[in-house]
């Protein structure tokens, strides 16, 4: 008679990879904002005069950091590098993302690709681009 365990031969590995495929679907999945997730993580708002990105890249060289800005579109690109581990050595949990990353942000039509500022600092990557002139709220007095 053929007989079958109820569990896996490696509980473990089973539920560890079960893990990993919930929050793939968690992260990844796309929200009202667009879809989430990725390196570096951002935030992007914005204030009457500036939209403000914040990148959080924490052991990059911000020499390897290429900001660029074209037709309305902000990208964010670069490497790192695998640091860490011993060569050779056996690594049982590596979360730290390595490799050549690209993120992409769509930039609303009213701001002004000749104002724009990027700056490093402690692990945080802020770029700040103006709005027009022409954009900006102004008071209209009544007669």
């Amino acid at each position: 008679m053929f007989h079958r365990s109820l569990f896996p031969s490696d509980l473990f590995a089973e539920l560890d990879r079960l893990q990993r495929a919930l929050q793939q679907g968690i992260e990844f999945g796309p929200s009202i904002r667009g879809v989430s997730g990725g390196f570096p993580a951002l935030n992007v708002g914005s204030t009457p005069r500036t939209v403000e990105i914040y990148a959080f890249a924490p052991g990059l060289d911000p020499a390897a950091i290429d900001v660029q800005i074209e037709k309305g579109v902000l990208t964010i690109a670069g490497e790192r590098k695998r640091e860490g581990a011993a060569e050779g050595a056996t690594r049982h949990i590596d979360e730290r993302f390595e490799g050549r990353f690209r993120r992409v942000i769509s930039l609303p039509d009213d701001i002004d690709a000749n104002a724009i500022e990027a700056k490093y600092r402690d692990g945080v990557l802020h770029v700040s681009v103006r709005r027009k002139e022409a954009a900006q709220p102004r008071r209209i007095t009544v007669q």
